[in-house]
């Protein structure tokens, strides 16, 4: 199992880790049982680096095969992948009339048609029943095929090796991230915690202390665990995660609201929003043992901090704070013998007798008193950068820039580039920007009424005025770390990644991952989602839908359930209950010249959640690209091929209704990967200009190429185009996003 889990973290590196004890010899020739796998693998779109091949060559033959069946497992291959529809990319005919028909045969019994397994009757010259694999009213699967076609892909990925040295390195990165870790991170530094021994490194961010400090405590090494702890705040994270899942401090009436917007039906008969409430609410009830109480109380007293200082800290969540003070006991603990701060703090946080920083700065900001609104701004640096637009705006830029640059070297960088990079989305009166409430789905929102105060000149001077101050104080930080290289180099691709920051991803990469913003270049005419869902789960109704949302110019089409054919887009048919555990499949086919031809300019990728609920977890969704044409098998229709996949994410969260994971811009012939969650069943609750809010949002990023860029000017090396420079940074190294976040320097 141990090295299954590790096996899976690698591949997400694009690398397959070896151990060094499963090394059992240093054979140079090829063995037969090398030769198989590597030739199994290619069949799956994959290839071995040489150092890996001769790894895999020398390593015992368990290890073989349990490298081809975690190969297998990510790719799905043990699922079920068959459509609704043979051949579904010849039109079946069926039509609204024909749905009309079947339901009026089937509410008054007739007996001139077909009875299928699910009971449902077909009549006469309505759907060719030839030509499904399921009942055509219904949406219940009855046959299932296996994938027929392998090595479609137009090029082999390269896997690399990994030792033990690699998989540790990784483990430290994800550790020192300097940025929030993703869903996919997250999941391999659960299971990177629970199989490798917690090096002594810094912590880089406290959503990654709140998985630290669990993995601790289940191990029952709490006394190492309180270590970690410096501010309520940091408790209050932890008590929440281990209720929510959340790392972040998700207010309980957002996550209430989610639910039960999630519950929410079209058809009012299957609305089930108010039960989902109160589930909801019963769910976030707070429950604790006398143990828990008691390691929670001793948390709070021990705190090496001021009784003022922890209650301003816990004022924010105040709600919350009086809700876990009652579910722990804390004031019943805080008459205990040496408990004395404890019950200080209590009695200060109830009589409210303690200042709030934030109300001091709203107060003087009010009267434009801007030297005592400056004078607190400066006392918390990261606070000051988070507000500095909207202060520019309020105070006048001059002056607020002259006061942030007194404390500019104390901001984090992943601040400064957020700044440097949302400075041009900020200042302009007529874009509207992308941002995703804490708990809640994508939005949109209008620009600062301010704007409207000052004209284009002086807007354009307010963005010259924070990109010159932030990369002045990068290369001021570059330049300030010792660097003995003489030479950089810096492969092509790095230029189209952004560098991960402020993106928390809700969704899993179980092949190598991608940064949302990376873009995937289409070599053939064709790109085919596949949305593949239920595999475990038993027999049911479950209706997922996959759908894409195509805009021209001046209007917009889209191929969904409801549309299953129309131009240059097919769908597979509509499948509305699973097959017990072995899941099930639709597909969209997109011809890219037929599109060109009729005008569209993007198409965007979705996933729905028809039935109750949010979307299912582990549905994967994704998209092929080949440069030859893609077969869909004739006895099925089944259309997956591994080798093909250019991307695909797992669902694990309870991430929301309506999920984009991918648009396609049909001038340029490449795919952006992003990730977009928006409420509605239907693909037509997607909100295009939020799509096209976050699309401006990820090409304002700074790339990683223009970041080593600045590092190598300000550090005097010279960028080479050669492998053998000192400094060597490629498509390998920028795979690892927690890595990269070491070149934020503070």
């Amino acid at each position: 199992m141990k090295t299954k889990e590790l096996l899976k973290i690698s591949l997400r590196q694009n690398a397959i880790f070896i151990p060094n004890e499963l090394i059992a010899n240093n054979n140079k020739i090829l063995s037969a049982p090398t030769a198989v796998l590597s030739a199994n693998v290619s069949k799956l779109g994959f290839t071995f680096s040489e150092t890996l091949l001769h790894g895999l060559n020398n390593a015992n033959p368990s290890y073989k095969i349990e490298v081809l069946e975690t190969l297998k497992t990510v790719l799905g291959i043990d699922k079920n992948w068959t459509p609704l529809v043979k051949e579904w990319n010849v039109p079946t005919g069926e039509s609204t009339f024909d749905h009309i028909v079947a339901m009026i045969a089937n509410v008054f019994k007739t007996n001139k048609g077909t009875t299928l397994q699910c009971g449902h009757i077909i009549p006469n010259n309505t759907f060719p029943l030839e030509r499904y694999n399921g009942c055509p009213f219904c949406g219940t699967p009855f046959e299932f095929g296996t994938i027929e076609n392998f090595e479609q892909g137009s090029k082999l990925k390269v896997l690399e090796l990994w030792t033990e040295k690699q998989l540790n390195d990784y483990f430290y990165s994800l550790l020192q991230s300097k940025t929030a870790l993703d869903a996919t991170q997250v999941e391999s530094l659960k299971v990177l915690l629970h199989y490798l021994p917690l090096p002594k490194v810094e912590i880089g961010i406290k959503e990654t202390l709140v998985l630290v400090i669990d993995t601790l405590i289940e191990e029952d090494k709490e006394e190492k665990a309180v270590l970690y702890f410096k501010s309520p705040t940091d408790i209050l994270r932890y008590l929440w995660f281990k209720k929510t899942g959340f790392l972040q401090i998700i207010e309980p009436k957002t996550i209430i609201k989610r639910v039960e917007e999630t519950g929410k039906h079209i058809f009012l008969p299957a609305d089930n929003s108010a039960q989902s409430k109160l589930i909801a609410k019963k769910d976030l009830k707070l429950k604790y043992s006398r143990k828990e109480c008691m390691m929670v109380a001793n948390w709070l007293n021990n705190l090496d901090m001021d009784v003022q200082a922890m209650c301003e800290t816990m004022h924010p969540k105040r709600g919350m704070w009086i809700r876990f003070i009652r579910a722990l006991r804390l004031a019943e603990y805080s008459k205990r013998k040496d408990f004395e701060k404890l019950s200080e703090l209590l009695d200060v946080f109830y009589n409210q007798t303690y200042d709030v920083w934030q109300a001091d700065v709203n107060r003087y900001r009010l009267k434009m008193d801007a030297e005592k609104t400056f004078a607190l701004l400066k006392q918390r640096p990261g606070l000051f950068a988070r507000s500095l637009f909207s202060n520019m705006l309020w105070f006048g830029s001059d002056e607020t820039i002259a006061h942030f640059t007194e404390i500019i070297d104390k901001i984090p960088a992943r601040l400064l580039f957020t700044l440097n990079m949302y400075a041009q989305n900020y200042f302009d009166k007529n874009i509207q920007r992308s941002v995703k409430p804490l708990g809640g789905t994508n939005k949109r929102i209008k620009a600062n009424g301010l704007l409207n105060l000052y004209d284009e000149k002086q807007l354009e001077a307010m963005k010259s005025q924070i990109e010159e101050l932030c990369i002045l104080a990068m290369k001021k930080r570059f330049a300030a770390v010792a660097n003995n290289n003489k030479t950089m180099y810096i492969a092509p691709q790095l230029f189209n990644i952004p560098i991960s920051i402020g993106d928390r991803s809700d969704t899993v990469q179980d092949l190598p991952v991608a940064l949302m913003g990376t873009r995937y270049p289409v070599e053939g005419n064709e790109v085919r989602l596949f949305m593949q869902w239920g595999k475990d789960l038993p027999a049911q109704h479950l209706d997922m839908d996959l759908s894409c949302y195509i805009a021209y110019e001046n209007n917009f089409d889209m191929c969904s359930f409801s549309r299953l054919n129309t131009i240059g887009c097919k769908h597979s048919g509509d499948i509305r209950s699973i097959p017990n555990k072995i899941g099930t499949a639709e597909y969209i086919n997109i011809n890219i010249d037929e599109l060109k031809k009729a005008g569209a300019k993007f198409v965007t990728f979705t996933c729905n959640a028809y039935s109750n609920g949010s979307i299912t977890p582990n549905l994967v969704v994704g998209w092929m690209n080949s440069k030859h044409p893609m077969k869909i098998s004739e006895r099925t229709g089944v259309a997956y091929d591994p080798s093909c996949v250019d991307h695909q994410v797992r669902v694990t969260q309870n991430v929301a209704k309506g999920l984009v994971f991918g648009v396609l811009d049909i001038a340029k012939k490449e795919i952006i990967w992003l990730e977009m969650t928006f409420g509605g069943q239907l693909v037509q609750g997607l909100d295009y200009k939020g799509v096209q809010a976050l699309l401006s949002k990820l090409s304002s990023k700074l790339n990683i190429g223009s970041l080593l860029q600045l590092k190598a000017e300000a550090q005097g090396l010279e960028i080479i185009e050669s492998l053998n420079a000192d400094e060597v940074y490629d498509a390998q190294w920028a795979i690892n996003a927690a890595a990269v976040t070491q070149l934020l320097i503070d």
